[in-house]
């Protein structure tokens, strides 16, 4: 079998959406198929970034028309031209699969939210595209599409009952983590007269809930002197972020904007708690990654990470905006070292279950029943890859 995977970001394989479409090309490879990834990065140089953004979906069209593929994996909107127009004069045409890194409409009804209460500007820009023709590209690709991949149970349910997405092709699907991230060292958990160490593994954006998140640790970190606080993958200049802080603390933060994904164990050794204030969040995999390094989460009740922690069992969940909740379960960890390290136990346990091997897996299983659907009219409209594996299947 052969998979398009495209993704309207740069092909970094160490970003959040062009990283998990890169690492399910591996592990597809792995299990025997062809895969290509197709991302802005294909696009005319002399076009500016955002003209890329725009236009990648009239070249994904373009591109998925001179390709011979089995399976079209894309990012919602990205397909949005194929699916409504180009499909339709082909006889025989690839399974087409959205895959949603996070549902747009969801981002949008909390962008809206954080604009209401001051803390967010949305310029004219914004209304132009990303919250008006954007929603409704992402929307009918995934109305057009064969299958259609979530992240979490909030954002199926608003898919199926706000955009008419039917229950049967639509399936919530986790990201994973490497497999060298999984059974590492697990290290001890600090006495009481020793520091603690919290990680905070985002970009430095609203979205993030750094309006939450960055006056709470500020908090923290005068209340309590040997606490200390790192934050990994800003993504903005480490001054934009130490300016978010009272000078007298500042010598115990630390704050590294880039970093190389395979590099995550090595900076997180030593760290015990991991904190995400986040508004919105598809899913979170660097949650994920976090508890595989034996950190504690503490989060919102964001859909993503309510996908992942479960409160008081391998992490802590306070409501999306609380900053005094968010501070005051923060401070139970550093005050409750046997809360702590069972928390850190159970997470790290619970981690090992994100394989992406696994993940593939289901989904390659998914794709079956995708094309199961579509074919029961005729025989013929299966590929012959598929034919021959339900032989297989069969015998």
């Amino acid at each position: 079998m052969k998979t398009l995977f495209t993704c309207h970001y740069p092909a970094d394989p160490n970003a959040g959406g062009s990283g998990v479409t890169w690492r399910l090309c591996q592990e597809y490879e792995k299990l025997g198929h062809q895969t290509e990834f197709y991302s802005v990065d294909h696009l005319p140089k002399q076009l500016s970034p955002l003209l890329r953004f725009i236009l990648f979906p009239e070249f994904t069209a373009a591109k998925i028309a001179n390709s011979s593929i089995d399976v079209v994996d894309t990012s919602t909107a990205d397909a949005w031209i194929w699916g409504l127009i180009l499909q339709k004069f082909r006889k025989s045409r690839p399974l087409l699969v959205a895959r949603c890194h996070g549902l747009e409409h969801i981002e949008h009804l909390e962008y809206l939210e954080e604009a209401k209460r001051g803390n967010l500007k949305l310029e004219w820009k914004y209304w132009l595209y990303r919250g008006s023709i954007r929603l409704w590209e992402a929307a009918t690709s995934m109305q057009q599409s064969d299958l259609v991949l979530l992240l979490n149970h909030r954002d199926r349910d608003y898919a199926i009952n706000k955009l008419g997405i039917h229950p049967d092709r639509a399936h919530v699907v986790p990201n994973g983590i490497p497999e060298t991230m999984l059974n590492l060292p697990f290290e001890p958990t600090p006495s009481e007269n020793e520091p603690i160490r919290i990680a905070q593994v985002s970009s430095y954006i609203v979205r993030k809930g750094i309006q939450y998140g960055s006056p709470a640790l500020n908090a923290l970190l005068k209340r309590h002197s040997k606490l200390e606080v790192s934050l990994f993958g800003t993504e903005v200049a480490a001054d934009q972020v130490y300016a978010d802080f009272d000078p007298e603390v500042r010598d115990r933060l630390t704050v590294i904007p880039y970093y190389e994904n395979h590099r995550l164990p090595e900076l997180l050794k030593g760290h015990h708690i991991k904190v995400l204030p986040t508004i919105s969040e598809g899913f979170g995999v660097a949650l994920i990654e976090a508890m595989a390094c034996g950190l504690a989460p503490v989060t919102t009740t964001a859909p993503g990470p309510m996908e992942i922690v479960r409160d008081r069992e391998t992490g802590l969940i306070v409501p999306c905006r609380d900053r005094a909740a968010f501070e005051q379960a923060i401070e139970d960890l550093i005050l409750d070292r046997t809360l702590l390290d069972r928390l850190r136990h159970n997470a790290y346990r619970s981690a090992q279950r994100y394989s992406w091997k696994q993940i593939a897996q289901d989904t390659l299983d998914l794709y079956d029943l995708a094309w199961e659907m579509r074919s029961t009219s005729s025989a013929n409209a299966i590929p012959s890859y598929r034919r021959a594996h339900k032989v297989q299947r069969s015998s």
